[in-house]
């Protein structure tokens, strides 16, 4: 019998939670909104409660004893080492929490589990989840990145998780595209995540409507709201041949690229993984991403420059969470 795990992934709005064998992947799932105002203590008694009812689940079918650990996978800084969870963005009244510490000390207090937990930043098990379960499997070295209401990323060198010294690398999101922009992301001007997180698309795509003289499709997809106007909304009307859309993701999928070419640059790493809600626009971001990081690359840097789609969808987290237990 194969071991396995419970991977968490702990996000601002959900908490999501499987049952992990390490062959046969997840065996079943829960999610829960995450009580954001109940602070750290509260979440961790919800995620003790999710931890115990997932626990009992497994152990009707499965050994106890082939049970590597409980990962979880958070928002913000994370120092895995020691297991602490630093001001995570979309947990407001967080500081300094050792998240490990307290969800293990409960867990055997109330529950009376004695389990390790291992912790890490949501990006890095997503792209550990995907190099052994998803669209990274094929790849010796990668970058996975998050494009959704911010951008993050996962980087995988030699089939393992490279974390830097201070458990902060991957970051792409904190790059800089334009020092000069007007743009600000965490009080920093020009990064990668201020120019292409969810807001800033909307954002960008108001603007370009209003200054278009030959208008723009868009509208109908929002009911003529623009209050409502999302992502998808302009993914649709591109697809439908919008010329506003269609420019807007080519902006786009270029910033995208030109953050990549820097990646190529630093780091040699020469394939991509790319996921999140925003990678759902496809060939749209995918083809001008990829044309951006061959003009912004030496000839010598192309060979195997590869964009690939993630695989495992908001199931990432969880896969990459449990990864972290069977080592």
């Amino acid at each position: 019998m194969s071991r396995w795990a419970l991977g968490i992934d702990l996000g601002g709005t959900a908490i999501k939670a499987a049952i992990v064998d390490e062959k046969r992947g997840i065996l079943a799932d829960r999610r829960v909104p995450t009580d954001t105002a109940s602070g750290p203590e509260g979440i961790v008694v919800q995620l003790a409660e999710i931890i115990h009812d997932l626990y009992l689940l497994a152990s009707e079918t499965m050994d106890p004893a082939k049970c590597a650990g409980i990962g979880l996978g958070a928002p913000g800084a994370v120092n895995a080492g020691t297991g602490t969870l630093s001001y995570p963005p979309n947990l407001p009244g967080w500081s300094v929490v050792p998240l490990r510490d307290n969800l293990e000390h409960y867990l055997r207090q109330h529950n009376e589990l004695s389990i390790p937990v291992f912790i890490d930043n949501d990006a890095n098990a997503a792209a550990l989840g995907e190099a052994l379960y998803g669209a990274g499997r094929e790849f010796r070295d990668f970058l996975l990145v998050t494009l959704g209401t911010g951008v993050g990323g996962g980087i995988i060198l030699g089939r393992k998780l490279y974390r830097g010294p201070s458990g902060t690398a991957g970051e792409v999101g904190f790059m800089i595209i334009d020092f000069e922009g007007s743009s600000i992301h965490s009080g920093i001007k020009g990064t990668l995540e201020s120019l292409i997180g969810k807001k800033s698309i909307v954002e960008l795509a108001r603007r370009m409507i209003e200054a278009s003289s030959s208008g723009s499709s868009v509208g109908r997809f929002c009911d003529n709201d623009y209050a409502k106007l999302s992502p998808r909304h302009l993914e649709h009307a591109a697809k439908e041949g919008d010329a506003v859309s269609l420019a807007l993701w080519n902006r786009i999928g270029s910033m995208l690229g030109t953050g990549l070419a820097n990646v190529v640059a630093l780091m040699d790493i020469r394939k991509f993984v790319i996921g999140g809600g925003i990678s759902g626009a496809g060939s749209l971001i995918f083809d001008p991403a990829l044309d951006q990081l061959r003009l912004s690359t030496l000839p010598s840097m192309h060979d195997g420059l590869e964009l690939v789609p993630a695989l495992l969808g908001n199931k990432a987290g969880m896969y990459g969470a449990a990864a972290l237990c069977f080592g």
